[in-house]
């Protein structure tokens, strides 16, 4: 029987459409002309971005939107030392189709360290903005990331990213929460109307399936700040809960109820969007779930960048489950707060970082990771008014309550440092009865952050641990339980979601001594700021890390400023100590 014939380009679409990837090496990719296009009518709204910076190489990204969703595409792309273009260092062409919402994403290899390079795309007459990235270098004297999270879009505006694509970095490190999963009228969408930033009426619902996902991000990246963000800088990303649902876990999320949907199918859809429509390198074509990985500045700084969410997190621990007709079951809650099985990295992801920092040869370990790390323990009974506020069942005398107990604690706090032998038994009840605030963070997996410190220490590593999540900025040094330092934790504010000055109403007025009593009252922690969006800055060299905390003023109105009356400067020395006498420089 003999076999038809089919030509090499039939050959190559046929592969290509078995394949449903935006982007392939070039060798797989199609070789026709524009004129092969069909008279497609294109445009390039969302910008372009990179991402996965290596020595050799870096992802390119963009989205072409077409007249004709039918149609498979084939964009060329290049790469230059200019932004004329004159000095091309590489260059090819990809395609892409509704397959992968039209998005493409190149690894461009052949590229040397250190370098900043120009790149675009082109479909016929129609040119992308030309984006500026750069490599990893082969050696470093300084490293510097702007670090960031929870981009809320009817929040605000995106003036934080705007910020960070005026500063001079080797990095954007975005830690979570890029999208919201919520509808119109969920979480911090009351202003929307107002600022002109409401959810399009397609997709003003709660996302479920692709197509939700894919038209969110659609949303996000038509946004000017952000893609200028994009558009200077390569990106470090991972994920945290709501580019899925609110407090996620491997199994379910506390955002996915029974009513909509398998949750299985709607986080396979979440984490394909999120490949999509990020400058992301995957493991293997079809592996969507396994975000961690690793990055070499040189000898200086190596990054791991890690999944505290989506991968092997246990199911996060809930206060109303402990909860009986005396009170708290605390011998349970310990019991279960303790326990062996819950785990937040999962065995394998510990394994590979455990092994990582082993190899590492680098001055400084940075681990780029979402949630709060350091022991959160404030006084049990503002825990309970809190949970109360957050919970929405606090009356306006509840939150006078709450100020009262601050300031009566910290009085008693003081009082313990200056003249300790001086408490009564109940004062020193009512300081020493505390509780994780926040069960979602690595609070309530203690057993696995022990595991993580021993590891640590047993490798003689001090790390830079990184996060966001909170929508508030925060300095803390991290103790294992015998009280050994393992290194600090430098966490973000959020770019547009609002912080602990919503939930608890916080006016300007009590705002500082709140932030002095969190820091007074709640052991590990040493700075904080509760109600201002911005972003972190941080800076390696030999010596020293220095941390420097950026806010804008606001994120309601178009117009805006740097707040630099709050702006916050940290020094550490080589055993990550403040350097009291430079710590505040801003």
């Amino acid at each position: 029987m003999m076999k038809s014939k089919i030509s090499r380009r039939e050959m190559i679409q046929k592969t290509l459409a078995g394949f449903g990837a935006a982007g392939l090496p070039i060798g797989l990719t199609a070789c026709g002309s524009d004129d092969d296009q069909n008279g497609a009518k294109v445009q390039f709204l969302h910008g372009v971005a990179s991402g996965d910076p290596q020595q050799d190489r870096v992802i390119i990204w963009t989205r072409i939107t077409p007249e004709d969703e039918s149609l498979r595409l084939e964009l060329a792309w290049e790469i230059a030392q200019d932004e004329q273009f004159k000095t091309l260092v590489s260059f090819g062409k990809v395609q892409t189709s509704s397959a992968v919402d039209f998005t493409v994403n190149v690894d461009a290899a052949g590229l040397k360290p250190a370098q900043r390079y120009f790149y675009r795309f082109k479909f016929g007459n129609a040119v992308s903005a030309v984006g500026q990235t750069k490599t990893l270098p082969a050696a470093a004297e300084q490293v510097s990331f702007a670090v960031c999270s929870c981009a809320n879009y009817p929040a605000g505006y995106f003036h934080v990213y705007k910020e960070m694509a005026k500063q001079n970095v080797d990095a954007v490190l975005h830690l979570g929460d890029y999208i919201y999963e919520y509808g119109q009228g969920g979480y911090a969408t009351e202003n929307a109307q107002a600022l002109g930033r409401t959810l399009a009426p397609d997709n003003n619902k709660e996302l479920l399936n692709l197509a939700d996902y894919r038209k969110r991000y659609a949303l996000y990246r038509l946004d000017a700040d952000l893609q200028a963000a994009h558009q200077r800088h390569p990106f470090i990303v991972i994920w945290d809960d709501h580019e899925l649902a609110n407090d996620a876990w491997r199994d379910g999320a506390d955002n996915h109820q029974q009513d909509e949907g398998d949750f299985y199918a709607r986080k396979t859809a979440a984490l394909q969007a999120y490949f999509e429509w990020m400058p992301i390198r995957p493991k293997s074509a079809n592996d969507h779930l396994n975000i961690y990985r690793q990055f070499d500045f040189g000898n200086l700084v190596q990054l791991n960048m890690l999944d505290t969410r989506i991968l092997a997190r246990s199911e996060q621990l809930q206060y109303k489950d402990y909860l009986t007709a005396d009170g708290l079951d605390a011998q349970k809650f310990g019991a279960d707060l303790q326990s062996k099985a819950r785990t937040m990295l999962g065995p394998e992801q510990l394994e590979w970082l455990s092994a990582s920092l082993a190899e590492s040869a680098a001055k400084w370990n940075v681990l780029g990771q979402q949630v709060l790390m350091s022991k959160m323990w404030i006084p049990a009974e503002i825990l309970l008014m809190l949970e109360k506020v957050q919970s929405g069942q606090a009356a306006p005398s509840d939150l006078l309550a709450i100020k009262q107990m601050i300031a009566e604690l910290s009085a008693i706090k003081i009082q313990q440092l200056t003249a300790p032998g001086t408490l009564t038994e109940e004062q020193l009840k009512r300081i020493n009865t505390v509780a994780p605030y926040n069960l979602d963070a690595w609070d309530g997996y203690a057993y696995e952050r022990e595991m993580l410190y021993g590891a640590c220490k047993a490798l003689n590593k001090q790390v830079v641990v990184l996060a966001g999540d909170t929508h508030n900025a925060w300095h803390s040094a991290l103790h294992d339980q015998d009280g050994a330092q393992i290194g600090i934790e430098l966490a973000a504010s959020s770019v547009s979601s609002p912080g602990l000055e919503k939930y608890l109403q916080i006016s300007d007025a009590d705002l500082h001594q709140f932030e002095q009593a969190f820091s007074l009252l709640i052991d590990e922690l040493e700075y904080c700021n509760l109600n201002q969006r911005g972003y972190l800055k941080v800076s390696f060299d030999a010596q020293q890390v220095k941390s420097e905390w950026i806010f804008v003023d606001t994120v309601q109105q178009k117009a805006y400023s740097l707040d630099v009356s709050k702006a916050e400067t940290l020094l550490f020395d080589a055993a990550l100590q403040l350097v009291p006498d430079l710590a505040k420089t801003a």
